[in-house]
């Protein structure tokens, strides 16, 4: 793991926010809406609720 000196973080902030900044509203909103509403996961989207039951049991069982 590569620690980062204080000035290399606050430079990366800085273009973080500057590339944010520069985005369009409407490409700032999807990002906005895309992050409140993260893709299900593989069980979940395709095996429904049988995984997480079946995990949930496992987790008591121990």
């Amino acid at each position: 793991m590569r620690l980062i000196s204080g000035n290399d973080y606050v430079k990366f902030m800085t273009e973080q926010v500057v590339t944010y900044i520069d985005l369009p509203s409407e490409e700032r909103k999807k990002r906005k809406v895309k992050q409140k509403n993260p893709p299900a996961t593989y069980s979940s989207r395709w095996l429904g609720i049988l995984p997480f039951a079946l995990k949930t049991i496992w987790k008591k069982a121990e």
